[in-house]
């Protein structure tokens, strides 16, 4: 059966949700109320497209609670992991592009609760509401920043240290602390590594054997964890 996206009842929203996040950070509470009202609030479950690559661009996203996956298809067919997105940033800005349909596709990679707009409110929140676009054009040069630095790393690294690098930028950005050492907190595949370093299933899966072995990671039931993050950073710079 299909994962489909699941519709629960919010109670009304408190302005607390936002203030923390940089795009409404520096707004009055009367000023995050009106963007609340304006919001519509979707629980969705682990596996689920929240807006689909080549879609009309006719709303904007924020990530509350859990992971995203940023998917891209290939002229081949082929479906390729570019970056995860957790909790606290805005998705789908296709207008922040210049553009009127989604680059790319979004699934959740947890369950998730997002907050989302109609795209005609964009201009508007840009307008009125200080610190919304020019954190939204920060996290957009993150993101390219990020993209660009994958693009050195295929050119210039062995797949060894793509491997790494990806390892070290997934605890960087949603590690979490437990007794055995820093787990990338949300379920990711083999195949996810492997598409977020332009590698094979086998490669990934070799690899990730060898580094058991070693000590270096832990790796099962769609959970990694990180135990030696120093040793990780060593193979990254050979």
């Amino acid at each position: 059966m299909d994962k489909v996206m699941t519709e629960k009842p919010f109670a009304r929203l408190d302005e607390s949700l936002l203030t923390h996040l940089p795009p409404f950070s520096k707004l009055a509470k009367t000023q995050i109320r009106n963007v609340l009202d304006q919001a519509t609030s979707r629980r969705y479950d682990a596996g689920v497209a929240i807006f689909d690559e080549g879609a009309d661009a006719d709303r904007f996203y924020m990530l509350l609670d859990g992971y995203v996956r940023v998917v891209r298809i290939t002229a081949t067919g082929d479906q390729v992991t570019s970056l995860h997105i957790p909790a606290g940033q805005l998705m789908g800005i296709a207008k922040a592009l210049g553009r009127d349909t989604y680059p790319a596709t979004a699934i959740t990679a947890s369950e998730a609760i997002v907050l989302s707009w109609p795209m005609r409110l964009w201009d508007s929140f840009v307008a009125e509401y200080e610190g919304f676009a020019t954190e939204t054009y920060k996290a957009v040069g993150k993101r390219v920043g990020e993209m660009n630095t994958r693009i050195v790393e295929m050119a210039t690294q062995q797949v060894e240290q793509r491997i790494a690098c990806a390892l070290l930028r997934l605890i960087n950005q949603s590690g979490r602390k437990t007794s055995k050492g820093i787990e990338v907190d949300f379920p990711i595949t083999r195949q996810d590594l492997s598409e977020l370093t332009a590698t094979t299933l086998h490669t990934v899966s070799r690899l990730l054997s060898k580094w058991e072995k070693q000590g270096i990671v832990s790796s099962k039931r769609k959970r990694i964890i990180v135990t030696d993050p120093h040793a990780l950073v060593l193979i990254s710079n050979v």
